[in-house]
């Protein structure tokens, strides 16, 4: 049974609709109150009662020592008394008390803060770079600001400012592409830096030197191993000066097996999905096709497959393709990516122990380049080279099913 309330003529309806009830012998359901029953009202809610704040003064009344006390034992003054300072690290595990770091940055002076600018956070390669940046900064102690610039200058300029509004100690910039009038501001500051592969000149600045040659020459000789001759190579933006020396370390490679790759197949691409895909179908718009393509990244590389699959050609046993990077996903793409490994591990950790050595005397040294090596990873997206055009031949579907072994 339904019941229905309106704000015209309520309590009539009410008394009318119950005295009816009462003739037949009912009652009122016990939700439904009678004009003489009083009106309850329901109490608000209480709110559950705030966790009070913790500051550095209920620290020093539960340790039984001075506030100073407790500032400089947080802040790691050697001169503390040992009894003191053991007393003042048990009362803050006991209070479960959190110290303010900008706070504490003002007292010592500095905020432990590091700055890392990356090009742009979809690209799986610095998510992991972050992740190892972050590994290390947590066993020293350090926090991370990240900026990622997108390729967009303006975007850099935000982050710069940023960070400086931050105080950072320092900045890796891993951008593999630099406005270096952008960072003119940071130089000024005398703020530390890490780049990788260009750097201005100066004390304040390191950089980490990729060896793309060993890599990126393994990776063409492996493919004139397996009879490729017709090789074609998908640069990133040409401008940066990283994908300048990922260029210049194919054709060099390409030049000591006696290769001269066409023109028409080197094609630059812009370290995307999307740049791959658009690369990869300009390389096919020509009569004469490669037998093997390297990409200067792997999300260049991952893009030329799905081009190739769709256009019916198949890898590796029509055309070969090899990557750069070793991003996680390359291992699981179809075929699994050969690849030019450059470990995100190894940047992060030189990265860091460049910028600690800049702000800590006792890791400071005269080193201001940080090499890099790079390997080649053989999975299988690269075979034998077709003997006539695309997999036409007996010999070339023969080969299919037969993966690339790594020189020794």
């Amino acid at each position: 049974m339904a019941y229905f309330f309106f704000v015209s003529g309520k309590a009539f309806f009410r008394q009318t609709f119950t005295g009816a009830l009462t003739l037949c012998n009912l009652h009122l359901p016990s939700q439904v109150k009678s004009p003489s029953q009083p009106v309850m009202t329901k109490k608000p809610r209480q709110r559950k009662s705030e966790k009070k704040r913790l500051d550095i003064r209920d620290v020093a009344e539960h340790a039984r020592v001075s506030i100073a006390t407790v500032s400089r034992t947080i802040n790691r003054v050697p001169t503390v008394d040992k009894d003191l300072a053991r007393r003042v690290w048990k009362a803050i595990e006991e209070l479960n008390y959190f110290p303010n770091t900008q706070a504490r940055a003002l007292v010592s002076g500095r905020s432990r803060l590091f700055g890392l600018l990356i090009s742009e956070i979809t690209n799986p390669f610095f998510p992991e770079l972050i992740q190892g940046f972050e590994d290390f900064a947590i066993e020293n102690n350090y926090e991370i600001l990240i900026g990622s610039t997108n390729y967009d200058p303006e975007r850099m300029e935000i982050c710069i400012r940023r960070m400086i509004e931050r105080n950072v100690e320092g900045v890796a910039v891993m951008t593999f592409g630099i406005e270096e009038p952008l960072l003119d501001e940071l130089v000024s500051r005398n703020i530390p830096m890490v780049f990788v592969d260009a750097a201005s000149p100066s004390e304040k600045v390191s950089t980490l030197a990729v060896d793309y040659h060993h890599g990126i020459r393994e990776g063409v000789q492996h493919l004139a191993a397996l009879g490729h001759r017709k090789l074609a190579f998908i640069s990133g933006p040409i401008h940066q000066k990283s994908c300048q020396l990922r260029k210049a370390a194919f054709l060099r490679a390409a030049e000591e097996i006696g290769v001269q790759p066409a023109a028409e197949w080197l094609v630059e691409g812009n370290h995307t999905l999307e740049g791959g895909t658009r690369a990869m179908e300009e390389i096919l718009k020509n009569k004469d096709l490669p037998t093997a393509v390297m990409c200067s990244n792997d999300m260049t590389a991952i893009g030329a497959l799905r081009v190739l699959a769709k256009a019916g050609i198949r890898v590796p046993e029509d055309i070969s393709v090899i990557g750069f990077d070793d991003i996680h996903l390359a291992e699981f793409v179809y075929p699994p990516l050969t690849t030019v490994r450059m470990a995100r591990n190894d940047l992060a950790r030189a990265a860091f122990s460049a910028l600690r050595s800049h702000v800590e005397p006792t890791h400071a040294h005269t080193r201001r380049s940080w090499p890099i090596q790079t390997k080649l990873t053989v999975r299988q997206s690269t075979g034998y080279a077709p003997a006539v055009g695309l997999g036409k031949t007996k010999a070339s579907r023969k080969a299919k099913g037969k993966q690339a072994k790594p020189l020794p």
